[in-house]
């Protein structure tokens, strides 16, 4: 049920999901060089597509941050009543 107070108390996850995929780019890209001077290109490849994955969701979440923030009803707008139960 809505409350009438989620616009002003609500927080976005997009800025710590930003540092999180930058945290993975950083550490799969290191793994991938690592793995492949020791001559494990298996491993090698797994980070590699850690990095892609991280790369990936890194351009999603600043697309995200772009677009900026999307509508929320104000506080003129009443809560929801709560679904009422058959008896």
């Amino acid at each position: 049920m809505r409350t009438g107070n989620e616009p002003v108390t609500a927080r976005s996850p997009l800025r710590l999901r930003l540092w999180l995929s930058l945290w993975g780019l950083l550490w799969g890209a290191a793994g991938a060089a690592v793995f492949s001077m020791a001559g494990l290109p298996g491993w090698a490849a797994a980070c590699a597509v850690l990095v892609l994955v991280a790369a990936v969701d890194m351009a999603v979440v600043v697309r995200h941050i772009h677009q900026g923030p999307h509508y929320q009803p104000g506080p003129d707008v009443p809560p929801y009543e709560p679904p009422r139960r058959r008896p």
